[in-house]
């Protein structure tokens, strides 16, 4: 059975470091912790009860690292329909057991074992088909398909009764399986690609060796194959993949057949080649030929890994200001399954750490075409792939030079890429929250390198934003290559503005060291700046007033001229 990627739930800061030992071996899942109480975790969460039971009635596998006895209350209203259920175990917060709660039908006692290892435990499993037999007969291992679950329930409980029972086909996991095993016994276990009627008497297990090859266009794709797999006596549950060529690699059309079907899709230069690439994969396979489509049908199940490749993904991603509390799951989830990050090397060691497998190409700040060049090369070779940025990657960052590095292109592999931007919290905005709102209203966003733009540009933009009374956030505002470029730019500000127009000073935000200062444009001098430094100047309507704690707090109404009427 294929397992979902499952979440993992933590009530206290204590949990969190077994929490980072079992996400080792799940790389894509999210720890989520409770807000005010975890500290580090991908995603927060207000009320235990409520986050565990819509992660249940969303199928999503649960690893809780608290006390059985409150998973259990918590879920209890909702278990109603055994087979129809998630994997749910209860982990001890520092990883000293390890209990399969629910979802033995979804591979929970796999799950139990596998996490049992990791921690260097022994899992606590307590269902009796596992017990007696060592292996959960209705959960065959990844690469074959149970027939009837129902039917099975009643196969196994006669098991457990006491009948003996016939192994036919190939069934390698089941060599250390302690079975009754008898060959003249009435009950049998099929393994077997081929379509065969219920029995109450059998337990179906199909290995999933097929291969379709989609040669030309189909109308109805999903219902093809299931004809063709229908007419060549295949049973549907041993389909393993669906193959095209590299060329149909953008396809929605081919992309939902597979999801409908519930299946992988490869790609390779050309339909046919999936005929010989599959029996180089396994050991004997026939072909036959149905309506646009070629099936290549094996006994053992199918390395789809070797078929081809899966289209490449090329993800220009957001870290937020540094923090991890800061950067959304999303993003999170996209770096734990990655193959290739790329990227400048500071905002690659924030994005890390990385696995083994996982390649690190860190080029210099300034390579940015070279970079997304390098990203569409290894995507068009079906690798997943990151590209880095801090703050939001839409911001004076990677994704407009991914996007002009693909507007330039004409390789229609490039352009076949799977590509996505995810956003981050960009630094103006991480500023601005900690000092309050000072960009509540209008503002204005600009960088004031002219490494890209002639200054005489900048000048323009600065003097024509500092009339319209927008607020301004300013990136790049200073370096030893421009050291009076900032000056110039409060002087052009200082003809629309007031001396006390407050001003916010954000350095390092979201980074160890950060810090927070509030003066005023009167106040400011370019000596009080570095590259590292956020300036972010109000509008005329921007105010200020102490904090409690100390400090002050900055904002800018969303009212303009006269204060509208409450």
């Amino acid at each position: 059975m294929t397992q979902s990627t499952p979440a993992i739930v933590i009530l206290g800061q204590g949990a969190l470091a077994t929490a980072r030992n079992i996400r080792q071996l799940y790389p894509t899942a999210l720890i989520h912790g409770l807000a005010g109480r975890v500290e580090g975790a991908d995603r927060t969460y207000q009320e235990f009860g409520a986050t565990l039971r819509e992660l249940y009635q969303q199928d999503t596998p649960i690893i809780a690292l608290c006390a059985a006895g409150i998973i259990i209350r918590t879920l209890a209203p909702l278990l109603l329909e055994k087979g129809a259920e998630p994997a749910v175990l209860a982990v001890a917060e520092d990883g000293s057991a390890v209990v399969p709660l629910l979802g033995g039908l979804g591979g929970v006692n796999t799950m139990a074992r596998r996490i049992a290892a990791g921690l260097n435990v022994a899992a606590a499993i307590t269902t009796s088909g596992e017990l007696r037999f060592g292996t959960c007969l209705l959960n065959p291992p990844e690469g074959y398909a149970l027939g009837d679950l129902e039917l099975g329930k009643r196969f196994v409980s006669d098991l457990l009764a006491g009948h003996s029972v016939r192994i036919e086909g190939a069934a390698p996991w089941l060599d250390q399986a302690q079975l009754a095993e008898d060959p003249q016994a009435q009950r049998s276990i099929h393994v077997g690609s081929a379509e065969r009627a219920a029995s109450a008497d059998e337990l179906l297990i199909y290995p999933r060796s097929v291969a379709v090859a989609v040669v030309a266009e189909v109308a109805d794709l999903p219902n093809a194959v299931r004809t063709a797999l229908q007419q060549a006596k295949v049973a549907v549950q041993s389909l393993a993949c669906l193959v095209a060529a590299d060329s149909e690699m953008a396809s929605a059309h081919l992309r939902e057949a597979a999801l409908e079907l519930g299946v992988p899709l490869r790609f390779v230069a050309a339909p046919a080649d999936v005929v010989a690439l599959a029996q180089t994969a396994l050991p004997q396979v026939r072909v036959v030929n149905a309506n646009h489509l070629a099936m290549v049908i094996g006994e053992q199940p199918l390395d789809v890994s070797s078929i081809g490749h899966p289209r490449g993904r090329l993800a220009v991603i957001g870290l937020g200001p540094g923090a991890a509390e800061l950067m959304v799951p999303a993003v999170k989830a996209e770096l734990a399954r990655a193959t290739d990050v790329l990227g400048y090397e500071t905002y690659v060691r924030m994005a890390g750490p990385f696995r083994d497998d996982q390649v690190q190409h860190c080029t210099d700040n300034r390579e940015e075409m070279q970079r997304a060049r390098h990203a569409f090369r290894l995507a068009a070779e079906g690798r997943s792939v990151i590209v880095v940025s801090s703050g939001d990657p839409g911001v004076f960052a990677m994704a407009a030079a991914v996007l002009e590095a693909l507007h330039e292109s004409d390789d229609p592999a490039w352009h076949r890429v799977d590509l996505e931007i995810l956003p981050g919290v960009s630094a103006s905005l991480a500023t601005a929250a900690q000092a309050g709102a000072p960009l509540g209203h209008d503002f204005c966003v600009m960088s004031l390198s002219d490494n890209l733009k002639p200054w005489s540009i900048i000048e323009k933009r600065l003097d024509l934003a500092a009339e319209a009374d927008l607020a301004l956030a300013f990136y790049n505002p200073i370096s030893r290559a421009r050291p009076w470029q900032l000056g110039r730019a409060l002087e052009i500000v200082a003809r629309h503005r007031v001396a006390a127009t407050p001003v916010v000073l954000g350095r390092d935000i979201g980074r160890p060291g950060q810090t927070l200062r509030v003066t005023t444009l009167g106040q400011l001098t370019p000596d009080q700046v570095d590259m590292r430094t956020m300036v972010l100047i109000g509008s005329s309507t921007t105010c200020t007033f102490p904090k409690a704690e100390g400090g002050e707090w900055v904002y800018t109404p969303r009212w303009y001229g006269e204060k509208p009427l409450s």
